[in-house]
């Protein structure tokens, strides 16, 4: 079985299982390897349907879903696999057995699950997206088919940390352009770049959406070569292509 990391809140809710996975305990080779789930990369297809088998069978799924992921604030209700890749960046459930997989080389993954519901949610907030509003998207989503805001705990997985995203003033000025209050989350770097903390906005985005729980696993993935894929670090080594690392969650039984 490939590694994972769990986070507590969500580790605490019996029939609920989730998992963040990185690049190791898979079986593709070369700037893949190992435990690529990415779809959309290159990456020989019989390897990627191999690797999404494992992860399937980690976390306790039956069946997996992941979406054509398009850095948008839309998130979906799943109630069964589709058999194409909905665009989408969110997707919401009641159904037991079915994973939802984010997929993600720098971006943040959020997890979500209200226990007594029976409602799980997962979204891949980029930048972009976490600007749009992904995850108030899904949250929204996830009351729609019977959620409570305050009873969801949420886990903000692996992704790109501060010391490692760099940006320019342009970057910045998009989020101060939306709220001031956004200045927070950047620390002034080499001349005129900054430092962004795209986590902290994520999870600060969370909490003042009413969420009742968030865990933030902290792992950086392009520093943390050896455990995750990462698109901005293989930018920075002139790499053709990336592996996605795998976040899931799942109702069990």
């Amino acid at each position: 079985m490939p590694p994972f990391e769990t986070t507590p809140h969500l580790s605490t809710l019996s029939g609920i299982s989730h998992g963040f996975f990185g690049r190791r305990g898979g079986t593709s080779t070369g700037i893949y390897e190992s435990l690529n789930a990415g779809l959309g990369s290159g990456d020989s297809s019989r390897a990627i349907v191999a690797n999404r088998k494992l992860i399937r069978n980690a976390v306790g799924a039956d069946d997996m879903m992941s979406c054509h992921q398009v850095h948008g604030a839309e998130a979906l209700t799943v109630s069964e696999v589709a058999n194409d890749r909905p665009q989408a960046d969110g997707m919401v459930t009641a159904m037991p057995g079915i994973g939802l997989c984010i997929l993600t080389a720098d971006c943040v993954p959020v997890l979500f699950a209200d226990h007594e519901a029976r409602v799980i949610g997962a979204a891949h907030a980029g930048w972009n997206g976490a600007l749009k509003g992904i995850c108030a998207a899904t949250l929204d989503a996830m009351e729609a088919i019977g959620a409570t805001r305050s009873n969801i705990a949420a886990a903000i997985g692996p992704a790109i940390q501060q010391d490692s995203y760099e940006v320019g003033p342009e970057f910045r000025d998009r989020f101060n352009a939306q709220s001031r209050e956004h200045d927070r989350f950047f620390m002034p770097g080499q001349g005129d770049r900054y430092q962004f903390d795209l986590t902290g906005f994520v999870q600060a985005g969370l909490l003042s959406e009413g969420v009742g729980a968030v865990d933030n696993l902290g792992h950086d993935t392009c520093a943390m070569d050896e455990v995750y894929f990462s698109n901005r670090r293989r930018n920075h080594r002139g790499e053709p292509d990336y592996g996605r690392n795998a976040s899931v969650i799942v109702l069990n039984g």
